[in-house]
């Protein structure tokens, strides 16, 4: 048995190192390039850049972050206005330019091989979609004049503000967790709208004689529930008969573990996913960028 695995360790060192070998001759694209500096690195070279450019933008987008937050003091936008805009044109130039670059080099990757459907299903990933949409509101005023710009003003700090997914790894590492544990996190999303439905409707056929003008209807005994499940409890409605109070202290109760419920969900997913990315060594090949990995 052990003879058979070393020969089988041998015969895939021995299709790794031939496979290196052919490739060695052709010559790496400067889309290649490209696409492996923005999108992962084979190549120490690669890398250093690649984690520069990473850094740099990382950099860039904080800083658009603090100038949309301070944009809106109006004395200081009235003082530095043009300049801030200069800046916000400039950022989105070089955004702009990483987007039409990680479009360009995208066929690089087998995945969108093809240089009309390969571009077209990088579109629609979900990290393209956010760069989309962090450099769209700029453009919008420009094609569609009259445009609401407090909404793009905003919707602008979200999404540039999502673009932290790419380059960060921790926040990369949260976004697998959610997707691998999206099943269990919708089951306690439903048992929250659940008890949300529940908590409300019987409160307000509870309270409403009592407080017709507090407890309206059931929609307005819905901000109630869901205040007193989460345990925040502003105050601004509250029950005031005996059976009243003994339904809000229930779904208090109730509120303590359903709160509880999607942190441990997380947790759980966060350890799996560390333990797997322990596990797991990946090696590249300095030539063709090809992944070995070994478990």
């Amino acid at each position: 048995m052990k003879t058979i695995w070393v020969n089988s360790a041998i015969y895939h060192s021995s299709c790794i190192f031939l496979a290196c070998l052919i490739d060695y001759r052709a010559p790496m694209t400067l889309r290649h390039h490209v696409w492996h500096v923005l999108n992962g690195t084979p190549t120490a070279s690669q890398r250093r850049w690649g984690q520069a450019i990473d850094f740099f933008l990382m950099a860039l987008i904080f800083l658009n972050v603090a100038v949309g937050i301070i944009e809106t003091v109006p004395s200081i936008h009235a003082q530095w206005g043009r300049q801030l805009w200069c800046f916000d044109a400039l950022s989105v130039g070089i955004f702009t330019l990483e987007y039409v670059g990680r479009l360009w080099s995208c066929t690089a990757d087998h995945r969108y091989r093809h240089p009309v459907r390969g571009r077209l299903r990088f579109l629609v990933t979900p990290l393209a979609i956010i760069d989309l949409l962090a450099i769209a509101p700029f453009y919008l005023p420009l094609l569609i004049p009259g445009i609401d710009l407090r909404f793009l003003r905003a919707f602008r700090l979200v999404f540039r503000l999502l673009r932290f997914i790419r380059y960060s790894h921790t926040l990369s590492l949260l976004v697998r967790v959610v997707r691998s544990e999206r099943r269990e996190i919708v089951a306690s999303a439903s048992v929250l709208i659940i008890l949300l439905v529940f908590a409300s409707s019987l409160m307000y056929y509870v309270e409403h004689p009592h407080q017709p003008d507090v407890f309206t209807d059931i929609p307005s005994a819905m901000w109630w529930a869901l205040i007193t499940l989460t345990t925040v409890g502003y105050g601004d409605m509250y029950p005031i008969t005996p059976w009243g109070k003994i339904v809000g202290s229930i779904v208090a109760v109730l509120g303590i573990g359903l709160v509880a419920l999607p942190t441990a969900i997380l947790s759980t997913g966060f350890l799996r996913q560390i333990q797997q990315k322990t596990k797991r060594t990946v090696h590249h090949c300095p030539q063709c960028g090809a992944r070995f990995t070994e478990e």
